[in-house]
């Protein structure tokens, strides 16, 4: 399983490097086991950029996360709340093992900024931002999660 953690990390980090947000970046390395158009895929992960459109909320690698286990292993009835606990379980336990790493899961907290910065202006993408940013980590390492937790 190395191989698929390895092969999708890098893939996510690769989506990022070309300018997708980091729920893009994520999610959409996973096409291939979601069995999803990339244009869809890169549609439905757009709006989770920048910890939710730019306001610093949760992190848009671990957005994707949740999002990659609805796909999978999400519930379709909403009265069994057996099952919507299983459900949450799982999504509970994939934030732990991103915070437990990066110790939060916040946007803002991960990126050391300000609680009033909630410009939609998204920062340009110059090898400075990229050098200066730890996304690039914590995309691959949520891609890592999603590889050893939720494609089996």
């Amino acid at each position: 399983m190395a191989k698929d953690v390895n092969k999708h990390s890098k893939k996510a980090k690769q989506l990022f490097r070309e300018g997708y947000n980091c729920a893009q970046s994520v999610f959409c390395a996973f096409c291939d086991e979601l069995n999803i158009d990339i244009e869809t895929a890169l549609k439905l992960s757009s709006s989770f950029g920048g910890g939710m459109g730019r306001l610093r909320e949760v992190c848009g690698a671990v957005t994707a996360m949740f999002m990659i286990a609805g796909l999978k292993y999400g519930y379709t009835t909403p009265q069994n709340d057996e099952i919507k606990g299983k459900h949450y379980a799982l999504i509970q336990d994939l934030a732990k093992k991103f915070k437990d790493k990066n110790n939060s899961i916040i946007c803002r907290e991960l990126l050391g900024l300000d609680k009033t910065d909630f410009s939609p202006v998204p920062s340009k993408r110059t090898e400075e931002y990229y050098n200066t940013r730890p996304c690039e980590e914590f995309i691959g390492y949520a891609a890592e999660i999603v590889s050893k937790n939720l494609i089996l």
